[in-house]
């Protein structure tokens, strides 16, 4: 099973600064499973989506809950934002690495045309001791072009101050819509490929979803495509090119849905997780016990530099 793996883009090939590399070596060597796979715990959630992810465990509305699950579950980093960094990253710094999420948006007007304007800087990622910073770009959106410009911007001060880039690619808007969804193959393979293009170092995708009902929508020849779920984020992961690709944990799952979903990313050639809520909305020894279970699994998925 593990031998059939898809192989990782290697440092050389990824053509990285030196700043860069120093960054990403800390987050793939030197913590969490430190054999060249990544498991990020995000707590970006409560900007994009309100308080409300909380109530499955009230605990994790804390951040503190959420650094100590990142520091006993032996995470590669956690991300989150500016204000959630300036108050309890200090506490832990160099115990867990930082990666800083600089743009955001809620999620109370309508997703038609969305954006995520800059809450913080690549300036506050190098002076919080960040290891990458996180950026979300809106594939498809009518606001496009202003988030492209907007995501070159970030993109050039992480070249000049050598900050790895962590995009967040996501389809979004109308056009997306009437094109087979968000989950489509065709939207999740065209965000990565335009992730790879405009610079991103890693890449943070939804695992794509075949939907039967929705497939004649999306363009030729993805509307006739029938792959199962390995092969289809191997061709995302293809068309990543020399990126490494996280795969996003989305909403919780039950125990053996979340293993499963890990197994297909790992397979496919994937650097890693970024599973947030499939983490803290259990319990502590639940969440403890699950990222125990996470090593296990990338244990057999290292790659050298």
């Amino acid at each position: 099973m593990i031998a059939t793996a898809t192989r990782r883009p290697t440092f050389d090939e990824m053509h990285l600064s030196t700043g860069k590399r120093t960054r990403l070596h800390r987050l793939l060597f030197e913590h969490g499973p430190a054999n060249g796979a990544l498991m990020i715990l995000p707590i970006d959630q409560g900007l994009e989506h309100g308080p409300v992810d909380f109530f499955d465990n009230p605990a994790a509305i804390d951040t503190d809950w959420i650094y100590r699950l990142a520091v006993e579950g032996r995470f590669s980093a956690i991300a989150l934002h500016i204000g959630l960094a300036e108050r309890y990253h200090r506490a832990y710094a160099g115990r867990v690495p930082l990666v800083l999420k600089i743009n955001g948006k809620t999620n109370v007007p309508p997703d038609d045309d969305p954006f995520s304007p800059l809450t913080s800087s690549v300036d506050d990622a190098v002076r919080l001791g960040a290891d990458a910073v996180g950026y979300t770009l809106y594939v498809g959106s009518p606001a496009q072009a202003d988030d492209i410009a907007q995501c070159n911007e970030v993109r050039r001060e992480c070249e000049r101050l050598g900050m790895p880039l962590i995009v967040w690619a996501y389809p979004r808007g109308s056009a997306i819509n009437s094109k087979g969804g968000q989950e489509s193959l065709y939207a999740v393979d065209y965000a990565a490929r335009v992730a790879l293009e405009i610079g991103a170092d890693i890449i943070k995708l939804n695992q794509p979803k075949r939907n039967d009902a929705t497939a004649s929508k999306m363009p030729k020849p993805y509307d006739t495509l029938k792959e199962d779920d390995l092969e289809a984020l191997r061709r995302v992961v293809r068309s990543a090119g020399r990126c490494l690709v996280l795969v996003s944990g989305g909403s919780k799952l039950s125990d053996e849905d979340t293993i499963h979903k890990a197994h297909i990313a790992m397979q496919a050639g994937c650097v890693g997780l970024i599973f947030g809520r499939n983490m803290w909305q259990r319990k502590w020894d639940d969440a403890v016990k699950m990222a125990g279970r996470m090593h296990e699994l990338l244990r057999g998925y290292g790659q050298e530099a």
